[in-house]
């Protein structure tokens, strides 16, 4: 059963928090601090949960998504967007299908371990059959 996720924020304090929510959940984390760390992640293997921040120097959160998708890396995860903004911005545009959930800091650590198992359990859900 998958029970990975990775966090994506250049806030050094959000991924250490997030690092011990996931801990005590016994959720396998993995941490990047950029988008093209989060990317290196994806082309090594990781498929699970992604928290994705949308502010970060370099390579936003919406443009991380976006390489996603154009290399083909997307399938067999689910991103929920982690940001401190109220609203997405209009970068969101055409990335909404890719996007499971969009939760603003602060959150509680109930509220964030409840949405990670809620899209876990979508991810190891079995496929249908006819």
């Amino acid at each position: 059963m998958n029970r990975r996720v990775m966090i994506v924020d250049d806030n050094e304090y959000v991924r250490a928090s997030v690092d011990i929510i996931c801990e005590s959940a016994r959720l396998e984390l993995a941490s990047a601090a950029s988008g093209p760390e989060c990317l290196e992640q994806l082309e090594a293997g990781f498929r699970g949960v992604i928290l994705m921040d949308i502010m970060m120097p370099e390579m936003d959160g919406w443009d991380t998504i976006r390489e996603m998708v154009d290399r083909g890396l997307y399938p067999g995860n689910i991103i929920v967007m982690l940001t401190g903004m109220g609203e997405p911005d209009s970068k969101m545009e055409g990335l909404q299908e890719y996007v499971s959930d969009y939760m603003t800091k602060p959150f509680t650590p109930e509220e964030l371990l409840d949405s990670i198992e809620y899209y876990l359990t979508l991810l190891n859900a079995p496929v249908g059959h006819d």
